[in-house]
């Protein structure tokens, strides 16, 4: 085993003199006063020269500190017991710590070694098996958890012996597999895989054409997420990134959500341990933390684990994925792990690009989007990742690296904007300049076009170009004034509003409005139109103001009405009377 003496020391770069061999990524572990750092080889140069990053402050490190390389790279532990647990940035089950604070060097096994589990067999003595097979099953908070063949393993095996349906601990040996040399492999239910190295669990990644629903009208219609697609929410402080994010995870079409909370305040990485279990899971009325694994590294912990915290969330990820379930991670926010990259690059001296940050961002953004997606699985099974990334730039500027390099991978963009917050529409998400290039796939479409009509990418096209004439003819009015413009003008604007206020806007803390259905959203959507098309008569601005206001006040509270109810059918008939008042008779 490789060793070395640490030779320098810039913050948590480490640089260290090796006496043999080492890898790329190696994990190593430097020796102070008995407590073992955790580091990570960022960089070989010369003979023996390496350069490390420490996942702890370095406070008290000096030259000549022992350190040992492992041989093996970053790693997170796979198996039982991972749902409702919160984790580090590098898998420590932080419910495990001895202290309120974090000890340097302790570390912990992030999975439950004493718990039994109901291992169901799926396969049997004699089948032939691959990497990523099912083995067996057990209940995972009321989710199938797949036992597989390890990642690792490569060529095919035979299953020389697997145990009955009975209780096991996830380091008991549940089967035995036979490789093509005679030799045989003990299988338990604990699996190791490197962070950095995507799992390839899958035979065909085609492109995401299936529907996420997540109940948000402004994202559903207007601008709408595959499953196993892509998506990042830019927005300054105070836009509602956050809530955004809660909602989408309480309400989205998943079977396990993990949430990657990557450099963000500790205040608000302690709510979300707070809400999360106190909310209930409308798809299973049970708590929602059941079915989530979330990752912190708050903005107070080592700013080095910020990296690894995004790719052990991945690899979490990942592995469900290969289970064939529904998958869908969130990272808030990846301005943080970005800003960590700068960090690191700036202190090895590398050759900054634009704003300080790494020259090689865009590709290692791009490379993490990348593992998202939509599989078939080995078996013929289906999986998927679903990927939304928050990012915060500074001062809210969209040109900056990271928005810009993100944008060139992510399939959906969803601008919040902080004019839209500061005058209450919320979801805060800018309906210009957001957008989905999920509804030019031709399979999408064809999807769509199955799910709900075949019209309905036509009707949302329609909708938005009206809603950015709405726009235009809102800054002819600011300009010339309210009587320097046609009263067509005044109508063509507040017909926008009707789109802006019925469709876009959604009360996120409203039992009813909070998540909306596609039958809803289509009978929304249609409703609306049938107003925008319809020709009205007024006698002057005044008087179109007040008629759509009313209007408009009506379909709000149709949409903070049960569906189809008596109470929502009574706001309809009164919305059709106060259509008629105005209606141009032929």
């Amino acid at each position: 085993m490789t060793k070395g003496k640490v030779k320098g020391i810039i913050s948590n770069l480490v640089m260290v003199e090796a006496d043999g061999p080492v890898l790329q990524n190696e994990i190593c572990y430097i020796d102070l006063n008995g407590a073992r750092l955790m580091a990570e080889v960022l960089k070989v140069t010369g003979k023996g020269t390496v350069s490390v990053q420490v996942f702890e402050s370095t406070r008290g490190l000096k030259v000549g500190n022992d350190v040992e390389f492992t041989g093996h790279m970053l790693e997170v532990t796979l198996g039982p017991g991972m749902l409702s647990r919160n984790y580090d940035g590098l898998q420590n089950d932080l419910d495990k710590f001895s202290s309120l604070f974090l000890i340097r060097g302790e570390y912990n096994f992030p999975l439950d070694e004493e718990k039994k589990w109901n291992f169901v067999p799926l396969a049997q003595k004699g089948d032939k098996v691959v990497s990523a097979s099912w083995l067996g099953k057990v209940d995972e908070n009321h989710q199938p958890h797949k036992i597989m063949v390890p990642f690792t393993f490569e060529g095919e095996y035979t299953v020389k012996s697997i145990v009955s349906e009975g209780e096991h601990t996830v380091m008991d040996t549940i089967a035995v597999l036979t490789d093509a040399n005679g030799k045989d492999h003990n299988i338990t239910m604990v699996q190791k895989w490197p962070v950095k190295k995507p799992i390839i669990a899958h035979v065909e990644k085609p492109r995401p054409f299936k529907l996420l629903e997540t109940g948000y009208r402004t994202i559903d219609t207007a601008n709408p997420i595959a499953e196993g697609g892509t998506a990042f929410i830019p927005g300054p402080f105070g836009t509602g990134k956050t809530v955004l994010q809660h909602g989408i995870s309480k309400q989205a079409e998943a079977d396990i959500v993990v949430m990657a909370a990557c450099g963000e305040r500790a205040n608000e990485v302690v709510e979300l341990f707070a809400e999360f279990p106190t909310i209930l899971d409308p798809h299973t009325g049970r708590s929602l933390m059941e079915r989530t694994i979330i990752i912190a590294n708050t903005s107070s912990m080592p700013v080095a684990s910020r990296e690894a915290s995004v790719y052990t969330a991945m690899t979490i990820a990942e592995y469900y994925r290969a289970m064939g379930l529904r998958v869908l991670l969130m990272a808030d926010s990846t301005s943080r792990w970005a800003q960590a990259l700068r960090e690191m690059s700036n202190r090895m001296e590398e050759l900054p690009g634009q704003d300080a940050f790494p020259m090689d961002l865009s590709a290692t953004i791009g490379n993490f989007y990348s593992r998202a997606g939509y599989v078939y699985l080995k078996n013929g099974e289906t999986g998927s990742i679903t990927f939304i990334g928050t990012v915060s730039p500074a001062g809210g500027n969209l040109k900056e690296p990271v928005t810009e390099g993100t944008k060139k991978v992510a399939r959906c963009f969803f601008a919040l904007e902080q004019a839209r917050a500061d005058s209450k529409r919320y979801p805060a998400i800018n309906p210009i300049d957001s957008y989905s290039k999920y509804i030019e796939y031709p399979e999408f479409e064809e999807y769509i076009s199955e799910l709900i009509s075949p019209d309905w990418t036509a009707k949302v096209n329609e909708m938005k170009t009206m809603l950015r004439r709405g726009k235009e003819v809102q800054e002819q009015i600011n300009i010339l004034g309210d009587d320097g413009v046609p009263v067509e003008y005044h109508i063509t604007f507040w017909k926008a509003e009707v789109i802006d206020f019925v469709v876009y806007q959604q009360d996120a803390y409203d039992k009813i409005d909070s998540a909306c259905p596609m039958e809803r959203q289509r009978y929304i959507v249609d409703l609306v139109m049938d107003i925008c098309h319809t020709e009205f008569e007024f006698t002057g601005f005044v008087q179109v103001m007040e008629y759509f206001k009313r209007l408009i006040n009506v379909c709000v509270q149709m949409n903070y009405t049960e569906f189809k109810s008596e109470k929502f059918n009574n706001y309809r008939r009164e919305l059709d009377e106060i259509l008629a008042e105005k209606k141009k008779t032929s």
